[in-house]
């Protein structure tokens, strides 16, 4: 038996739980429901973020585990900007039993992503998901024209950075944070961009992403707009990130990138039209009069 199990044989325990939060940025926040800081696995765990969770609701078969945390809006811990600017979708949650006397007493008891989160009166309230949530998203591929790769990864293949696709630059100037001019000497030709990544590298938004909608040249700079305004603050002078965009034909694929080899689409692939069509002894299937 583990050192933590003859403590809970023992009859007294001193027990408490502690959480680490992994963003997709990288960061690491550590909390727990005891009252002094707690530490173990390279984490220090804070004891001052009023951070609660509820029972945990497990089963057996696949069914997902799950839960909910609770805690308070804090601007040097969980902040309500950086759940806004959505640093917390998705992030992975691990949860531990562990002796406060002797923290190296520990056991995972809950590892998972968080789901949906509420906020409100200050606080926030984050459901947690098990790994088995992930067996409940659809899989597979579709048999569709457009290509089905996304631009860069390994079934593409592209290297923007290596064929000098992409454009590191400084924002020149930002409106409600969608709207976007940077200097245009980089020789891309009109909408090259459109449909692209637009990332941010530097700042208060900086890892933030956003759909690339225009991109057009306007009084000698480029201006892009996005689908969608940046999460958090960008500012004139922060340092962005664009990518090339990519509307998945297959004509794209050849002119644009020269990388017909990987195209993941079936662009010969019979349309709807075909699962009406009937037998006709006239050459005229125009949809007009036989007369």
């Amino acid at each position: 038996m583990s050192a933590l199990g003859d403590h809970l044989e023992s009859g007294v325990t001193t027990l408490c739980t502690a959480w680490a939060i992994t963003r997709r940025d990288g960061r690491v926040l550590g909390f727990t429901d005891h009252d002094t800081e707690l530490s173990f696995d390279g984490i220090t765990f804070r004891a001052d973020s009023g951070l609660t969770a509820r029972a945990l609701a497990q089963s057996t078969g696949l069914s997902v585990d799950n839960t909910e945390a609770l805690g308070a809006l804090r601007d040097d811990a969980i902040s309500e900007a950086d759940i806004d600017a959505g640093r917390y979708d998705g992030a992975e949650v691990r949860a531990w039993r562990v002796n406060w006397v002797d923290p190296s007493m520990h056991a995972l008891k809950f590892r998972g992503r968080i789901g949906e989160i509420r906020r409100g009166g200050g606080a926030f309230h984050a459901e947690l998901r098990g790994l088995a949530d992930q067996l409940n998203q659809s899989k597979g591929r579709i048999f569709h024209k457009p290509c089905s790769a996304i631009l860069g990864d390994a079934a593409c293949g592209v290297d923007a950075d290596a064929l000098g696709l992409a454009l590191e630059t400084e924002a020149l100037t930002v409106s409600e944070r969608r709207d976007f001019t940077v200097g245009n000497d980089a020789g891309f030709p009109v909408g090259w961009f459109e449909r692209g990544r637009f990332k941010v590298l530097s700042g208060a938004s900086e890892g933030l992403i956003g759909i690339i909608k225009r991109d057009r040249i306007q009084d000698g700079q480029r201006r892009i707009e996005l689908w969608e305004p940046i999460a958090a603050e960008v500012l004139a002078g922060d340092r962005i990130r664009l990518d090339p965009g990519c509307d998945k034909r297959m004509e794209t694929c050849r002119a644009k990138f020269d990388n017909i080899a990987n195209f993941r689409g079936f662009p010969d692939i019979p349309g709807e039209d075909w699962m009406i069509a009937v037998p006709a002894s006239t050459r005229n299937k125009n949809g007009g009069s036989r007369r």
